[in-house]
């Protein structure tokens, strides 16, 4: 037998003794490196120990209900080589790229193909007008008091199940995986009441010519439901403005080199973001979030700002947190921060939540406005696009002033158009006061 190599219990701080609540794998189970092992709790959370390796489990050294501290073996794994893993096509047992396959089975098989017809001849069925079940919102309070492993959470926001809905079978009613794959099994076979979106018809692309099927990135997947249920869901208006920001600009470039000597980049993101923090101020309702069942709304304490980033992978949102007590020196540093961290995969999830407000900048690329989508549960999303030089009447001439397009999208359940018109209004002030944008936080 191949050198076997021992998975022990990370780091878990002052912690010892604590109780696996949770056994992902078994003997003979391919895990993938920084696959879920075991999930351990504590006192205060649970948290997921990943594999160090990727191979094979040949021999378990723990089990559910028992107990382990630092350094304790978990498992002995064979790792696999390089022509081992190339040649397991198979999905592997705890990657994130086998829980939607296996997901995906659980829905009714698909009717025997039939001949595809000619393309001009191809009808709608009409069983594809048929009601889709609707993705329901995410009852957040509920979710984060669910009795579930981060691997669980994880899983059930990446299918868009409401763990609150949802009733565990493990271990002091925890919620396990199966659980999570019983309640999406029930919701395809019952449907979602209400549910009142007909499908989109499925078209045979290659009747038609050559195609390549390309799969969606890992983030996409996620992101996408939760697109559609804020799109779905929430009463979408976009209102559109412009704001003077040629003293900004001005300022900014006159900093660049005081900034540059403190280590950070003056971006006019972080001059927005400071500008939106004033309006947010101004108008606490656009920070706030909706309980529809409650009749409620839910006015935060707190200000926190996320941005929309454009990775390799894809979109996330960062947040950046307390930005009410940031001036836009500390903004300009934390976005960098926040924005390098993106590109190279490493946020933590706790940075890419909690948000009030998010900021969606298109402007350094192009574009002249754009309707962005709500980042549910906020209820507002400022888009920038890209500013230009243009004629502006000012006491009584033309004169060239560099103008910023603004296109902020919220939920008009919560807002009314006059507040949105008032919003950016008053965004467009801030943004043209630079003193007060420099202003210092105490």
């Amino acid at each position: 037998m191949a050198n076997l190599t021992e998975v022990r219990v990370p780091d878990i701080g002052d912690y010892k003794d604590v109780e696996i609540i949770e056994v992902a794998v078994q003997p003979g189970d391919h895990v993938a490196t920084d696959a879920t092992l075991i999930t351990l709790e504590t006192e205060k959370a649970t948290m997921d120990v990943p594999s160090t390796v990727a191979g094979v489990v040949r021999e378990l050294k723990v089990q559910r209900g028992g107990r382990v501290s630092k350094g304790d073996v978990i498992a002995l794994v064979e790792p696999e080589t390089v022509g081992e893993a190339i040649a397991a096509a198979a999905p592997v047992k705890g990657t994130e790229e086998a829980i939607l396959p296996a997901i995906q089975s659980l829905q009714p098989a698909a009717a025997p193909a039939q001949p595809a017809p000619k393309p001009a001849d191809v009808p709608v069925p009409a069983a594809e007008s048929r009601a889709a079940p609707a993705a329901a919102p995410i009852d957040e309070p509920g979710f984060s008091r669910s009795h579930a492993s981060p691997s669980i959470r994880r899983l059930a926001r990446e299918l868009g199940v409401d763990l609150a809905k949802v009733s565990g079978t493990g271990s002091k009613g925890r919620i396990v995986e199966q659980d999570v794959k019983a309640y999406v099994k029930r919701l395809l076979t019952e449907g979602t009441p209400g549910a009142a979106l007909p499908r989109v018809p499925v078209v045979d692309f290659a009747a038609y010519g050559e195609v390549e099927r390309r799969p969606l990135g890992r983030i996409k997947k996620i992101a996408g439901p939760r697109l559609h249920a804020s799109w779905v869901n929430i009463p979408h208006v976009t209102q559109f403005d412009e704001a003077d920001i040629t003293a900004m600009e001005e300022a900014r470039k006159r900093l660049k080199d005081d900034a540059a000597a403190r280590g950070v980049k003056l971006t006019p993101l972080a001059f927005v973001m400071r500008a939106c923090v004033q309006a947010l101020q101004e108008f606490p309702h656009f920070a706030a979030s909706l309980d529809a069942e409650a009749g409620e709304l839910v006015m935060k304490k707190y200000l926190h700002v996320g941005f929309a980033a454009d990775t390799p992978n894809g979109l996330v949102v960062p947040v950046v947190r307390d930005a009410d007590r940031k001036d836009v020196f500390e903004l300009a540093r934390e976005l960098a921060t926040l924005s390098e961290k993106a590109r190279a995969g490493k946020l933590a999830a706790a940075e890419m939540q909690g948000g009030c407000f998010t900021i969606s900048s298109l402007g350094g690329i192009g574009g002249t406005a754009f309707t962005p989508i709500i980042n549910a549960p906020e209820v507002a999303i400022l888009g920038v696009s890209r500013a230009a030089q243009k004629p502006v009447y000012v006491d009584g001439q033309f004169v060239p002033r560099l103008m910023l397009p603004l296109s902020l999208s919220y939920d008009h359940r919560v807002i009314d158009g006059a507040d949105a018109a008032r919003y950016t209004g008053f965004l467009a002030k801030a943004l043209a006061d630079v003193p007060a944008l420099l202003q210092a936080i105490p």
